[in-house]
Parts: C-alpha cells; structure tokens; sequence
C-alpha cells in the first residue's frame, strides 16, 4: 500500500471525484479526512471506508470560510497526530459569460475554486512544513488549460487554480512540500444527472455531446482521476512538482 500510514484530508471529499479519491486513498493504506459541507454523505463515504478496513473521519467544511479550512487541519492533526496530504477538491461549476454573469455568481466561483484553495494551503502549510514536508494535490480542469464557452468564471477560477499550484511548487520546494493539480476533462459525475433533470432532457445528450469532442471516444470516470491524484500524493510522483496533469482523453489536445 503505497501510501501506508499517511493523512489526507480531502475537501469535497464526499461525492465524485473526491469520494473516489478518498476511497482510493484508504484502499491504499492512508487515513482519510473528509471536509465536506455535507455531514450526510460525508459520514456515508466515511463509513464505505471503515467497511472496506480503512480508517476515515468526517469534519465538516465550506472551504469559503477560513475557519473552516483552519478546522479541518486542526481535526486531521489533533485525531491522527499528522497531516502529510491535501487534495483541495471541491469546486463548483456555474456557467456564463462574463456579460451574464452576476457578481454573485462570479464570487461563489472564485471563492470555492480559488479562495477555498488558498484557505486551505494557509492553514495546510504551516503543519507539513514543522513535520519536514507534504504533498497538496489542486483538482483544477481542462477549462484552466483552454478556453470554454460559457463558463468565463469558471475557466478563470480553474486558470487560477493552475497558476496558484505553479506558483506554492517554488515557493514552498525547500519545504519539501510539492504541489501539483490534476485536470480533469469530461468526467461523469451526478451533478449531470441534475443538471439535465433540472433543464428538462435526459443526460444522455450531455454524454453524447462530450464524447464528440474527446478523442479516445468516452467521457471519464471519476476513478480515473483519482488514479492520477494517487500518483501525484505517493512517491511515484517524488521529482514532480508544479506540474498541471490533463486528463481529458486527448481533448484539449487537438
């Protein structure tokens, strides 16, 4: 188990890719945090853990708010002693242009997408950098990479999640800490189901329309992804840092 006796906390840690990843990392020997808004299925993934022999806690977190970024880490470390991985996953997805988009919506984005990130880090740091070092795991997107339609603060958001990554890879390397993020392209999650539900049309459109635009033929899955977070928090990964990781099935590479 290659991440044996290590801490992750893992925000938005309790639906989709973050579920995958959390379940992931247990499987994997780490002990897991979940910070969620959800306490619901937050302690569900929590308890899909333990069934599988792992060890889990559920703290809950809107990582807009600095309090309770601080609280997470504090939990981590006060119920494992240690916290050697940070998966900044939540996120949220809400679409325009930049001429449509209310500020309201606009600062929902930024604040979960960016802000979350930087909370996070802030009070993640200071804890890897005493121990000797850490790894933190940004989960950005394709959008961040290239430009998308109708998602301007969303690509912005993303966008600045890369460049922060980027930008805490120098900063903190002589802490050991690396920090790196992964960039997911057409990954199905629930959120399409509602999202189609809500608009009135099967999410089968949604699909076929992604598919048409990724090479390899399909959309992802969220195990996918979090194979790529695995490779990026374990030691498989101990010479890369500020690295940005597609994956999106060739999409953005065309």
């Amino acid at each position: 188990m290659i991440l044996s006796g290590q801490v992750a906390l893992i925000t938005g840690g309790n639906s989709g890719i973050g579920q995958a990843t959390a379940v992931l990392f247990a499987r994997e020997g780490a002990r897991v945090v979940i910070a969620a808004r959800s306490a619901q299925s937050g302690q569900q993934v929590v308890q899909q853990i333990e069934e599988l022999g792992g060890t889990a806690l559920f703290v809950p977190c809107d990582v807009r708010l600095a309090q309770d970024c601080q609280g997470a880490v504090d939990a981590a470390v006060a119920r494992f002693g240690r916290l050697d991985i940070l998966f900044n996953n939540a996120g949220v997805v809400l679409g325009g242009r930049v001429d449509d988009t209310d500020e309201e919506t606009w600062d929902q984005v930024m604040d979960t997408n960016v802000k979350g990130i930087y909370l996070m880090c802030r009070a993640a740091v200071p804890v890897m950098r005493s121990q000797g070092g850490g790894v933190i795991v940004n989960n950005a997107s394709d959008s961040g990479v290239v430009g998308e339609k109708r998602l301007a603060a969303y690509c912005a958001s993303k966008g600045a999640a890369v460049l922060l990554t980027k930008a805490m890879a120098v900063d903190h390397a002589p802490d050991h800490i690396r920090v790196n993020a992964v960039c997911p392209g057409p990954v199905y999650v629930k959120r399409w189901e509602h999202r189609a539900a809500g608009r009135g049309y099967d999410v089968s459109v949604d699909v076929a329309n992604f598919v048409s635009e990724v090479p390899l033929g399909r959309v992802g899955a969220v195990e996918e992804v979090a194979q790529v977070a695995l490779f990026l928090a374990s030691n498989a990964s101990s010479y890369v840092t500020g690295a940005a990781i597609v994956v999106d099935g060739g999409r953005t590479a065309q």
